[in-house]
């Protein structure tokens, strides 16, 4: 039967997923909104907990009044479907490339770089200390579908695979000279921090490079700063 009642318990729990970090650790699970981010999904073979679409659309899932389906989605022009999916974390960072975040506490950074890394080939992102949750809604819809294709992780540095390279406004060396010392064999993964605070000196201590994208301004948003990197690293490396 459609879903006529805001006060739907299958409602209740989507608005909940959608504002409470909390919720969606505790449950597991995260919201999708929009045709494009589910048929992401379903050509990734994720299949969603529960599905919706609005009352008359055609679409699959359990039908709801326009109005409530537009009381609980983000997208300005509303929704015609959304969905539930379970969170899926990966043991362990994988790929020749992969991303490392830390202290990147904007969703969007967090899903453009999920998409940026899906393009150029990473294997995978590592999330770090102070880093915002990739199953909210912000980061869901800037991944554009990325959230269902590459591999997340919680890591450490100790779990970082291959070379760590780290980029700092500050670094001697440019990128472009540091990948080219690497070999296009070389595993790397690639460490980015906020964008006002950048990486803490004890992590850019440890790590096994440090170096700077050549710009004439200060900084590069984090997810600028990442996407650039990548393209660098990727042109250089093969990521398969």
């Amino acid at each position: 039967m459609p879903i006529t009642s805001p006060h739907n318990d299958k409602l209740k729990t989507v608005r909940k997923l959608r504002q409470r970090r909390r919720e969606r650790e505790r449950l597991g699970q995260f919201v999708a909104e929009g045709e494009d981010l589910l048929e992401a999904a379903d050509a990734a073979g994720w299949v969603a907990v529960e599905r919706f679409a609005v009352t008359g659309s055609g679409l699959p899932g359990i039908e709801v009044e326009p109005e409530l389906l537009a009381g609980v989605t983000e997208l300005a022009s509303g929704a015609r479907t959304l969905a539930i999916y379970r969170e899926t974390w990966a043991a362990a960072p994988v790929g020749r490339v992969c991303v490392y975040l830390h202290g990147v506490g904007d969703p969007g950074n967090v899903g453009t770089v999920l998409r940026s890394a899906d393009a150029f080939g990473a294997g995978s992102v590592a999330l770090g200390r102070g880093t915002a949750d990739p199953f909210s809604p912000k980061a869901v819809r800037a991944s554009m579908g990325a959230i269902f294709t590459v591999p997340v992780v919680h890591a450490g540095l100790a779990q970082l695979p291959g070379i760590t390279v780290a980029l700092d406004a500050k670094a001697d060396r440019s990128l472009a000279e540091v990948v080219d010392d690497l070999g296009q064999r070389a595993e790397v993964t690639l460490l980015v921090g906020a964008e006002r605070d950048g990486l803490p000196d004890d992590l850019l201590a440890s790590v096994d490079h440090v170096a700077r994208i050549p710009i004439v301004t200060e900084s590069l948003n984090a997810a600028m700063a990442a996407t650039v990197a990548l393209y660098e690293l990727t042109r250089r490396i093969t990521p398969a």
